[in-house]
């Protein structure tokens, strides 16, 4: 019982301290994982053995919750089966600290912005085919790179061409966020949940893409048309531009032999990713050693490549996965599943449209990334009374939900508050009405195809 209340608190004031943003959320949620430890396992659970009768096991729940002993285990690095979901999971931060030093070693050769500069000149600097293109490929890249990097990018260039051909860009960034975070709903390495649901249900990049990703797909199409009549009025150029003095996109290639190489690491990666179930090497195997071919690459590079890494995100999820145990470990996502199964009355459609909504309403307002965090093993404990069978078409409805649900607000995703501040900064501010006026519509047309889709696919 008090381990109970003590765990719900912690984590209730870490949510509050995450949104408000008056603390780096990292120290946030590592301060919240050190309240937990002391707190809930042994303090709280010491005194629920004491006074209640429990038979908690302190030592025991720690142990689970750091989950050290996993990364010394062969599953760890090459198994078939699901990963260890309780505590902090290992696979994941090892996975997402490879795919960053794979990024930032193709963005130091000039990788992302030679593409960019390569599809604008493909359909001749025209402001409505750029747009388009520019929103197929946030899609397409943020499928196998982090949202925030393809969008960091992304929207310097746009801010570039916008200067060149007098246009203004804050249409084109919000679309460009918008399908990047579509496109990262679609495998699961795209986007943090999913690399959370993956890889402690033990499902594969192939188990994704052939279901959020089909549903991605087709929201696209939806998309594409929505922005384009959305935006269009705002695309024109009135002014006359002269193309044959913009720079080529070789120009953009800073080391050539980086640049073979940085193609080559990244094509393995997917590769890799894509073949995992059959090969039955883990995340944490493919992260590692995309991360050790980019250092074999970049040798004489490494500072530049080190000392861009996101560390603060690698530590945020550290301490929140500490926190989430502690919720697991204490039985509180256990009586969140069957609150959810009393509500639904065991009716499926029901259980996954509150899923998806929840979760979508939920990460428009908050980080998708704790929530997704905590929503896994609440969906584990819905399987155990629904059925086994049903686990997979939760995982996907939790993930279309967090990822989707995320591009509704500024603040819903990271992607949008880099893409936004890139816009800012060029001149062009963002405000909430604005953003929220195009992107909140798309946002509530893709979650009801989503549901749809999902009810006749899987129901």
């Amino acid at each position: 019982m008090v381990a109970q209340i003590l765990a719900i608190a912690i984590f209730l004031v870490m949510f509050f301290l995450i949104i408000t943003e008056k603390f780096p959320r990292h120290w946030v949620t590592l301060v919240s994982a050190a309240m937990t430890i002391l707190l809930v396992f042994v303090v709280g659970m010491q005194l629920d053995n004491h006074f209640f009768a429990k038979e908690y096991d302190s030592l025991s729940s720690i142990k689970k919750i750091l989950n050290v002993h996993s990364i010394f285990t062969k599953d760890f690095w090459y198994a078939a089966g699901e990963s260890e979901s309780s505590g902090i999971n290992w696979a994941t931060i090892l996975f997402i600290a490879g795919m960053m030093v794979m990024v930032e070693g193709m963005a130091r050769v000039g990788f992302f912005r030679w593409l960019c500069m390569c599809l604008a000149k493909a359909v001749k600097y025209k402001v409505v085919p750029i747009f388009i293109t520019f929103m197929l490929m946030s899609f397409a890249l943020a499928m196998f790179i982090d949202s925030i990097t393809v969008i960091l990018f992304l929207a310097a260039v746009t801010v570039e061409l916008s200067m060149m051909l007098k246009f203004n860009p804050v249409s084109m960034i919000l679309a460009e966020i918008f399908c990047a975070n579509l496109g990262g709903s679609a495998t699961m390495c795209g986007d943090p949940p999913n690399i959370i649901i993956g890889t402690s249900l033990g499902y594969s990049f192939a188990d994704f893409f052939l279901n959020t990703g089909l549903i991605a797909a087709i929201c696209l199409i939806f998309t594409v048309i929505y922005f384009y009549f959305a935006c269009r009025k705002s695309l024109v150029s009135e002014v006359a531009i002269d193309t044959t003095q913009f720079p080529k996109p070789s120009q953009a290639i800073t080391d050539k032999t980086g640049f073979v190489l940085s193609c080559v690491i990244f094509a393995i990666a997917i590769v890799l990713l894509v073949t995992h179930s059959s090969t039955h090497l883990t995340v944490a195997t493919i992260g590692l050693g995309v991360a050790v071919l980019t250092v074999i690459s970049g040798i004489k590079h490494l500072k530049e490549i080190f000392g861009k890494l996101d560390y603060e995100t690698l530590l945020f999820f550290v301490g929140l996965f500490v926190v989430v145990g502690g919720l697991e470990e204490t039985g509180i996502l256990e009586l969140i599943a069957r609150f959810i199964e009393k509500i639904s009355g065991g009716n499926l459609y029901l259980m996954l449209g509150i899923i998806i909504w929840v979760s979508a309403i939920a990460s428009a307002f908050i980080d998708n990334i704790p929530f997704a965090a905590t929503m896994v093993p609440v969906i584990q404990n819905l399987a155990v009374t629904t059925g086994a069978s049903f686990l997979p078409t939760m995982a996907y409805s939790l993930a279309i939900g967090t990822d989707i649900g995320g591009s509704a607000t500024p603040i819903g995703a990271s992607a949008n508050v880099v893409g936004t501040s890139v816009a800012a900064k060029a001149g062009h501010p963002v405000g909430w009405g604005k953003y929220c006026k195009l992107c909140a519509p798309a946002t509530v047309i893709v979650l009801l195809l989503s549901t749809i889709i999902i009810f006749i696919k899987y129901l």
